[in-house]
């Protein structure tokens, strides 16, 4: 019989991927990655809805204690990048470090289970062209998580199942309603995990960082105003500035040498050009000269055209087709083509 671990957060996504892969006639287990202490999508409150999908599906429900691995890979990654005036995306971070490896060897040399899979909505289908596993988006583009994933190496994908992929959030909501599983009403989270256990960012961030005051300015040098602590803001931010000024504001630059948070208009804000560097090559080998494809520069950014110039040591420019507003450094810049997901890595600072 096929076996499979399941990672199961306690939401009604993973809980369907559990119920689906059963129905399909794998030998499903449950496992759930203990990442920190509180309330949360992922921590006690997930654990105890987790368990109960188990128990009513009739499967072994496993508990892994990461929450080591979660503060070094998430939390102290998360608050050096913020101390150095960059965004990062934990996220993608997780998914690399913390969530799909340790549930890949707990499966393997623990349960001596081979395939593991999860609640996220993309797809992987092997190409023999290539002799490679390709991460593809989800058929529905409204929960694609594809861009979350652009990290995960051959050795992941090649033993990875996405049940979900090829299904809308309407056909989960009611593949849960017509299986009666305890999650299927459950609200969507709406946050990182980081943000449901401590409140919102900035309390997390200040548990962990001390404020330092310092200036706002405009592109010129001009003092516009004062700051708490440049980690409260991110590259694109309009709310919050504090600032009357005769048009829109938003964040363009942090700079953490000087300690000020720039600003400026919209228009001023566009580029076309940035680097890219520790750059994952998933469904294409590394390209050896520029090519021509679409690139997200945020979760919820439309793709854009983009020539894509290979560099030495894992890094890449990016030349946008038109001007890009609030490209982020510390954010993932991710790489298409039509569906297939080529790569990706983390923008630079400027």
């Amino acid at each position: 019989m096929n076996k499979v671990l399941v990672g199961l957060s306690g939401g009604v996504d993973s809980s369907v991927a559990a119920a689906s892969l059963q129905k399909q006639g794998y030998h499903v287990e449950g496992v759930t990655l203990w990442l920190m202490k509180g309330k949360g999508q992922c921590c006690s409150e997930g654990m105890v809805d987790a368990a109960h999908i188990c128990e009513q599906l009739g499967i072994s429900h496993h508990i892994v204690d990461i929450r080591d691995v979660f503060q070094e890979n998430i939390i102290d990654y998360l608050v050096t990048g913020y101390e150095g005036g960059v965004t990062p995306l934990p996220c993608s971070q997780c998914n690399r470090t913390v969530k799909f490896p340790p549930m890949l060897e707990y499966a393997q040399n623990t349960l001596g289970i081979d395939k593991i899979a999860t609640g996220h909505y993309a797809r992987v289908v092997y190409d023999e062209r290539c002799d490679r596993f390709q991460l593809l988006k989800a058929i529905d583009d409204n929960k694609d998580q594809s861009y979350f994933l652009y990290d995960l190496p051959q050795e992941i994908l090649s033993h990875l199942i996405f049940p979900l992929g090829n299904q809308t959030k309407t056909e989960t909501r009611a593949m849960a309603e017509a299986l009666n599983l305890k999650t299927a009403k459950k609200p969507e989270s709406q946050d990182l995990c980081l943000i449901e256990a401590h409140g919102n960012m900035k309390e997390f961030l200040d548990k962990y960082i001390t404020p330092k005051q310092g200036q706002i300015v405009d592109l010129e040098g001009n003092i516009l105003g004062e700051h708490e602590g440049i980690h409260h803001y991110t590259i694109g931010q309009r709310r919050g500035l504090g600032i009357a000024y005769s048009e829109p504001l938003y964040v363009l630059k942090l700079d953490p040498v000087m300690n000020q948070v720039i600003v400026g208009t919209r228009d001023q804000g566009g580029e076309t050009e940035c680097y890219v560097n520790r750059v994952n090559w998933v469904s294409i080998a590394s390209p050896k000269v520029p090519l021509k494809a679409e690139a997200k520069v945020r979760y919820r950014a439309n793709p854009q055209q983009v020539n894509i110039i290979p560099l030495e040591n894992n890094r890449v420019k990016l030349v946008f087709d038109e001007p890009q507003f609030g490209i982020t450094p510390g954010q993932a810049a991710v790489f298409y083509h039509q569906e297939i997901l080529l790569g990706g890595g983390i923008i630079e600072r400027n």
